[in-house]
């Protein structure tokens, strides 16, 4: 089509030209985002600058340990707290580089039980009452508890966060989180995020339990054993972090 001059001509050029400048604008910016993905370390943060997650405590919990070993690897025999403490000190290592003050529950094979517990109180309600208790002490913004998931169903897969019901705050969190990990994992399922009834869920502040994936799962187990997927799994979890905090801002 010839375009026709005059100034109503001039003014449609011009919009469009906008148009196409702005899209082209936005299509550069994700794919900014998409290369620079990967965490960058503090130390490579100019003099000064204010990185995301400053001012943010935060309690990454290991699941199980010690004498609790939680689920068991189908095919490796690997016990899930070994996998959980690494894929923590990941999330760790990821939350600190983004400039958060991170708390961990455990930083060996180790449960948090003791020998002087009361009579009625189970080694397993100890444990994560003082799993609960740490968050409280540290006056933390938010918990993540990290776990792997187990199903007698092989073929089931795919990371999946919870949040207790009826905290709007921890649901937004873990819509972030869900959102993060098949942006960054690209998981054969798409699972979404649900309300759960854990005991480390039941705190004021924004609590998520993250199943990082299924090790029963025989494709899924090799890549949650796998150390480069390990410091994925980091990466992704923190920017669920990141995506929240940004959100939250006006929550705060």
């Amino acid at each position: 089509m010839r375009w026709l001059p005059g100034k109503k001509g001039e003014r449609k050029l011009t919009m469009a030209v906008l148009v196409v400048v702005m899209l082209g604008m936005l299509t550069a910016a994700a794919a900014f985002r998409r290369e620079t993905s990967q965490p960058a370390p503090v130390e490579a943060e100019a003099p000064g600058a204010v990185l995301p997650l400053s001012g943010w405590r935060i309690l990454v919990d290991a699941g199980h340990g010690g004498y609790d070993g939680g689920a068991r690897a189908r095919d490796s025999g690997v016990w899930e707290k070994e996998i959980n403490l690494a894929v923590a000190r990941q999330v760790e290592k990821a939350l600190v580089n983004r400039g958060a003050e991170v708390f961990m529950t455990r930083d060996g094979d180790e449960d948090l039980c003791s020998d002087d517990r009361p009579a009625h109180q189970t080694m397993k309600r100890q444990d994560m009452e003082n799993r609960v208790a740490k968050a409280v002490e540290a006056k933390v913004d938010m918990v993540l508890s990290i776990h792997m998931n187990e199903y007698r169903d092989r073929g089931q897969s795919g990371p999946q966060v919870f949040y207790r019901q009826g905290c709007d705050s921890g649901r937004l969190l873990a819509g972030a989180m869900q959102e993060a990990l098949i942006t960054h994992l690209e998981p054969k399922k798409h699972r979404a995020a649900l309300a759960g009834d854990y005991f480390i869920l039941r705190l004021d502040v924004p609590s998520v339990l993250i199943e990082c994936g299924f090790i029963s799962n025989a494709a899924e187990e090799k890549l949650l054993l796998s150390p480069a997927y390990q410091e994925k799994l980091g990466h992704a979890i923190a920017e669920g972090v990141e995506s929240y905090a940004e959100v939250s801002q006006g929550m705060r």
